[in-house]
């Protein structure tokens, strides 16, 4: 008797050991997207535009005896690229490079600006689409670069700038891609010369 009631206890264990297993995982949703909507993270971007400088200083009269004093307004363009990264949704920094080229009064003629630096970007609005994701931002950014500039002795040799100003960036619905416009205020310090650029600009997230 014992024998038969220890072999029907041995028989129920298996059945109850694998009640007692976890219930399988369920499936992933296939509809589920798979990919975030606006990309973050390491990034590089094109700007071309319009740049304005209000005066244009003569750093060497006795190499340019005929540019005068000052050769006026002088307005060109420039063309630049950057790379950076976002530290969050709102917050990026990034290093950059542009060149602009301008041309000031029939005496002073034309000259290149080349400049190199950093850059740090913070949004203050960000603007929500019909699908509740954050695509269009309004920013504030300030940069600072070396300057080279070409002629040697007509606007300068080397130079600081300190560039800053407010801009706009949509996120598009190709994810890894953003358009946007930025103005900025100019300071060269060792020129003391002032003006403005206003940049379109393109930007790939990796």
């Amino acid at each position: 008797m014992r024998r038969t009631l220890a072999a029907l206890f041995l028989s129920c264990l298996p059945p109850a050991a694998f009640g007692q297993e976890a219930a399988p995982a369920l499936q992933e949703d296939p509809r589920a997207a798979r990919f975030r909507e606006v990309e973050r993270g390491l990034f590089t971007g094109f700007e071309v535009g319009y740049l304005h400088l209000l005066k244009t200083p003569v750093a060497d009269p006795v190499a340019f005896p005929y540019a005068g004093a000052d050769g006026g307004a002088a307005q060109g363009f420039v063309t630049g690229v950057h790379v950076g990264y976002d530290l969050s949704s709102r917050l990026a920094v990034s290093v950059f490079a542009w060149q602009g080229n301008a041309t000031a009064g029939a005496s002073y003629g034309a000259f290149s600006v080349s400049t190199a630096g950093a850059d740090l970007r913070f949004a203050l609005v960000g603007v929500r689409d019909s699908n509740e994701v954050e695509r269009f931002y309004l920013y504030l950014h300030a940069r600072g670069g070396y300057v080279w500039t070409y002629p040697k002795g007509l606007f300068g040799d080397t130079d600081v700038l300190a560039q800053g100003g407010v801009g706009a960036e949509y996120f598009t619905r190709l994810r890894h891609f953003s358009v946007g416009v930025v103005v900025d205020g100019l300071y060269f310090t060792t020129a003391k010369a002032t003006g403005f650029s206003v940049v379109p600009t393109l930007r790939y997230t990796f």
